[in-house]
């Protein structure tokens, strides 16, 4: 069985940072591409970023290119997405996703508030 889990997260003041990591289990993790979509307030879910397999990060949001930075650890089945300078406008739930096999992560909670 195909699972994400999410941890991280959290409230923040501008300016700050935060790191989100996504655990997969039930399949190959070092061989799928894992993506970060987050859901702001009232908006539609967004691609954020996609963390290859070999490790590299694919920036879709010209609102976070140069702030945040993917990685993984295949030794530990882990994705993280470092997320620096937060604005106001990070606040949202974020998800990852195996797309290969459509799974989310169940979500997590960001918070960028003075």
């Amino acid at each position: 069985q195909v699972q994400l889990v999410q941890s991280g997260g959290g409230l923040v003041q501008p300016g700050g940072s935060l790191r989100l990591s996504c655990v997969g289990s039930g399949f190959t993790f070092s061989s799928r591409r894992i993506d970060w979509y987050r859901q702001a307030p009232g908006k539609e879910r967004e691609l954020v970023a996609s963390i290859t397999t070999g490790g590299g990060t694919l920036v879709y949001a010209a609102s976070v290119k140069g702030r945040f930075t993917g990685s993984r650890d295949n030794a530990k089945n882990t994705v993280y997405l470092q997320m620096n300078k937060l604005k106001p406008e990070d606040t949202g739930v974020y998800y990852c996703h195996a797309p290969y096999f459509d799974s989310w992560g169940q979500g997590t909670q960001v918070s960028v508030s003075s």
